[in-house]
């Protein structure tokens, strides 16, 4: 007896996801919650009808914002070092070399300013000046660049001037850094263990004999892994100081600077200094 053969039954399509964001939100947006763009696309208020004002202004607050970004990073690296997470510490660094990449391609938009550009709003600026920039400043202090007079400026702000006094008092990145050295095993004088950390760090025979014995000996080691790091951030805090030091030189001169300062010529001082000392230095014993 035949049968009737019947065609397979076709399987059922699967239903089309919906393709589309969703566009309705009961207030404000997900995104604008986190990232609070409506805040940020709103802190800029030109002070000159120049149009290239706008520019120097988010350019400078992005800056703000990287600063406040490497901060973190070395303020983690700084606690890592201090628990001797040697990897996290390293991990902290390395973001942080491509945050101040990021940071350094900020002159790009002020670096080919001519005079007659910068002169267009710089009386806008008053008395303003970068050096007055606290988290810059915190970032000086965790490289071990401490001043307390560099407190002064933020007398007016008193959450700034707090958290700069707290800075100037800790140990920086480097001087836990240098405590670890001594930790495993570096002949690391009681004197520069016990330094008063509100004193900029200066350079230690003692520091770079250890930073000597470092990379004279296993490169694959946390140490010398650690001190590569700190030569990355090192170089590139350098750079940030030689391209500040050029966009300035280019938009103004030898004039006098915003905020009093000596200009170009406080920039090149500025710029001859060493971040690590010892890690350069200990490189022409290896």
């Amino acid at each position: 007896m035949s049968h009737k053969a019947h065609p397979p039954s076709e399987a059922a399509e699967p239903e089309t996801p919906h393709l589309d964001p969703n566009l309705d939100f009961a207030g404000t947006t997900p995104y604008e919650d986190y990232v609070k763009a409506d805040v940020l696309t709103h802190l800029q208020h030109t002070l000159s009808d120049d149009p290239g004002e706008m520019v120097f202004l988010v350019t400078t607050q992005v800056m703000e914002l990287w600063f406040t970004v490497i901060v973190h990073e070395w303020e983690t690296a700084a606690d890592a070092v201090r628990r001797d997470d040697v990897p996290t510490a390293v991990a902290a660094l390395k973001r942080s070399v491509r945050e101040l990449e990021a940071l350094n391609a900020s002159w790009k938009p002020l670096g080919q300013l001519t005079p007659a550009q910068f002169n267009s709003y710089r009386s806008a600026l008053g008395e303003g000046s970068g050096f007055q920039s606290a988290m810059y400043r915190r970032l000086e202090f965790l490289l071990g660049e401490k001043s307390a007079s560099m407190l002064v400026p933020h007398r007016g702000a008193p959450r700034a001037h707090a958290e700069l006094e707290k800075a100037l008092h800790e140990p920086s990145l480097y001087d836990e850094v240098v405590r670890l050295l001594a930790r495993r095993g570096h002949a690391i004088p009681e004197s520069v263990l016990n330094r008063d950390v509100s004193q900029r760090h200066d350079h230690s025979d003692a520091v770079e004999a250890a930073w000597t014995a470092v990379y004279s000996g296993d490169q694959d080691d946390e140490l010398a892994r650690l001190g590569e790091a700190l030569t990355d951030v090192a170089e590139l805090v350098w750079r940030w100081r030689n391209d500040h030091l050029v966009a300035t030189r280019r938009a103004m001169g030898a004039k006098t600077g915003t905020g009093g300062s000596a200009g170009v010529a406080w920039l090149e001082k500025r710029a001859r200094k060493n971040v690590f000392p010892e890690l350069w230095t200990a490189r022409s014993h290896v």
